[in-house]
């Protein structure tokens, strides 16, 4: 029998929660929840907040809670009201049970779980605000299954972005990524206001303008093999929007401005 790889201490402590939102992903959901609960960090923890899903996924995640109940909690959401909303209540609430780390992706299994124990050692020895599963840095890929048309979308939405916002990430838009609380706690996700896609890009705008530092890893990033495609026309234009909103709403954010600052 072939004994499970132990990794060393600081990655077995690591009080990391991977936060998963959902909707009408029953099919892809207990497959991510193996592949995640399979790899060496016995502290991790999964925290799925579903919007409503029609498909039964909200039952599926709660099924997999009560086989794991010590690893996998369930948040139940009114409905759908969009990926950025889900995720600012479900890194809240990791945040509130006090997590150390908190990842996220995406239930379709797009982003690779066993990149995680390599993003967490490369937060833990950097000591960045957030690692980044990277589709663009060298030695990141694109599933040649991927459709030309999302390619396109894709390499677009970075290019439009980085001029607008300047920001130093290759992957403006990735989806994959680990972060420090602190850094959250800082962020102030009460400060956040996108509801769709853009909030990827709303959180690396909010983290660089406050000075934390990150970093960007290679990943491969795999078409879904089940299921369809959350973006819509109201997301596409919340996302073309979002970068002129950003620059006007945060102009004066500076280093040392976190959270606390803001509320003052």
């Amino acid at each position: 029998m072939i004994e499970p790889v132990q990794l060393p201490s600081p990655w077995r402590d690591a009080r990391l929660t991977v936060v998963v939102p959902t909707y009408n992903e029953a099919g892809n959901l207990p497959v991510l929840v193996k592949r995640l609960l399979a790899l060496p960090l016995p502290r991790l923890s999964i925290l799925i907040a579903d919007d409503n899903s029609p498909d039964g996924t909200g039952e599926v995640a709660d099924k997999l809670a009560i086989e794991n109940p010590d690893r996998i909690t369930v948040v139940h959401r009114p409905g759908k009201e969009g990926l950025g909303r889900a995720y600012v209540d479900g890194i809240s609430r990791a945040l509130d049970a006090g997590a150390d780390y908190v990842g996220q992706m995406d239930a379709d299994l797009s982003h690779p779980p066993e990149a995680v124990p390599g993003m967490l050692g490369a937060l833990l020895s950097t000591q960045a605000g957030v690692v980044i599963g990277s589709r663009y840095v060298p030695g990141g890929e694109l599933d040649e299954a991927w459709p030309l048309y999302r390619r396109a979308l894709s390499g677009w939405a970075n290019l439009y972005v980085h001029t607008l916002l300047r920001v130093r990430i290759r992957d403006l838009t990735a989806g994959f990524k680990i972060w420090q609380a602190d850094a959250l706690r800082d962020i102030g996700l009460d400060r956040v206001q996108s509801n769709g896609y853009s909030f990827q890009v709303e959180m690396h705008y909010l983290a660089t303008k406050l000075g934390h530092t990150i970093i960007e890893v290679p990943i491969k990033f795999e078409e879904r093999r089940d299921g369809a495609s959350k973006m819509t026309t109201a997301t596409k234009v919340e996302s073309a929007l979002m970068p002129f909103k950003l620059r006007s709403r945060h102009r004066n954010l500076t280093r040392g401005a976190g959270s606390d600052a803001a509320q003052r």
